[in-house]
């Protein structure tokens, strides 16, 4: 299994903790690449719509390649933050930022509907079911089909600082969620997926589009005479 994980801070500390005992856990063999933000992407989006037109325009392009490319390869994602003002971190939501021409209202990656992907979010109190779901809307727009989110208050500044008895419920939380990931099924892409992709595809085929650059993406795949992402799969 092809593992990418995208780390929404540079230090190790809870939430990157709670994300390797997932990862750790999933049976099989495993390739692992993580990412780091805003060590390996350090950047806002300038919301200049070059994107639009050309993915390579991006200002950023080439260190987003690097990224974009694991991700494309990976079969799941699990992607982790921290609870910074009861949502996101900043530096991941730079990152979705920076990603928002790959929603399915412009141009999705098709293997982004073969995916499954994890979302680990800590806080030391609060905020963690609004962070998590900062990350869940940009996957879900992505076309990732199964989303497993994660969230624990850890009353804690640091791992070290980690009560044992609230270690031992993550322990128990994180051999769940692992056996879950470790079935090898191909994930189910649900009704919501199928309704938003099909809108999608409707809004191309009438040119309310944002660009014809789009429309001519979703004709080339074939989505727009009925292929559909999900049923792509590569072995």
């Amino acid at each position: 299994m092809r593992i990418v994980l995208l780390h929404g801070q540079n230090h190790k500390g809870s939430t990157y903790h709670v994300a390797h005992r997932i990862v750790d856990k999933i049976a099989g063999e495993k390739e692992i690449t993580e990412f780091f933000f805003p060590r390996d992407l350090n950047h806002f989006c300038a919301g200049c719509y070059r994107c639009i037109e050309d993915v390579a325009a991006c200002p950023f392009y080439a260190e987003k390649k690097v990224i974009l490319d694991a991700i494309d390869a990976a079969d799941l994602l699990v992607v982790t933050t921290p609870t910074y003002c009861m949502h996101v971190s900043a530096p991941l939501k730079a990152f979705i930022d920076l990603t928002f021409d790959l929603w399915m209202a412009h141009r999705p990656m098709a293997s982004m509907f073969t995916k499954r992907a994890v979302i680990v979010s800590t806080a030391a109190g609060t905020g963690t079911r609004s962070a998590i779901r900062d990350v869940k809307d940009a996957l879900f727009y992505m076309g990732v089909p199964e989303i497993v989110p994660y969230g624990i208050s850890v009353q804690a500044m640091n791992w070290q600082q980690v009560p044992a008895k609230k270690k031992a419920k993550i322990e128990k939380d994180t051999d769940r969620i692992a056996k879950k990931l470790s079935s090898g099924k191909a994930p189910s892409v649900g009704i919501r997926t199928r309704f938003t992709f099909r809108m999608m595809g409707m809004l191309q085929k009438k040119g309310w589009n944002s660009s014809p650059i789009e429309t001519a993406y979703w004709k080339e795949k074939g989505w727009l005479d009925g292929k559909k992402p999900w049923k792509e799969r590569t072995t």
